[in-house]
């Protein structure tokens, strides 16, 4: 392929980066999950799909999509897994379109003054934590 012959199709691969902090209420071990369309095969970098944030804040997680560069070169990079490829023409649109149409995780832990502590709630508004023994409902997060 020349210089001037931009390709067709792009790799994607799904990405999964070790984290600085594990979350105690998940299991172990978690790792951020991204989505990595690979644009510029001359120098691996392309466009990432991921959700940030996390599940204690009132907003919860936020959808966005940005330039990166080569995964390759990032230190917490745990595995790297092509999924197949896409066509190159509108790619970030089309793949925008599809992952906006799935909500981000809200939030689900809040502080909870009785424990002095972060946990997970079952209700937002009142906000209400679970009782011992009370059957949790799975926390939600890139991964999910």
């Amino acid at each position: 392929m020349s210089a001037s012959t931009a390709p067709s199709q792009y790799k994607v691969f799904k990405l999964k980066f070790r984290l600085s902090m594990q979350d105690p209420d998940m299991p172990q071990p978690r790792y951020h999950h991204l989505i990595f369309v690979e644009s510029n095969p001359q120098n691996g970098s392309g466009i990432k799909f991921h959700v940030t944030g996390d599940i204690t804040s009132a907003n919860g997680m936020v959808y966005q999509s940005v330039a990166y560069h080569d995964p390759k070169n990032s230190a917490t990079l745990h595995s790297s897994e092509l999924l197949g490829y896409t066509d190159a023409a509108n790619f970030k649109a089309k793949f925008d379109n599809v992952f906006r149409a799935c909500p981000p995780p809200p939030q689900q832990k809040s502080f909870n003054v009785k424990t002095m502590k972060m946990e997970p709630f079952k209700i937002k508004t009142p906000l209400t934590f679970y009782g011992p023994g009370e059957t949790r409902k799975p926390l939600r997060k890139c991964t999910e």
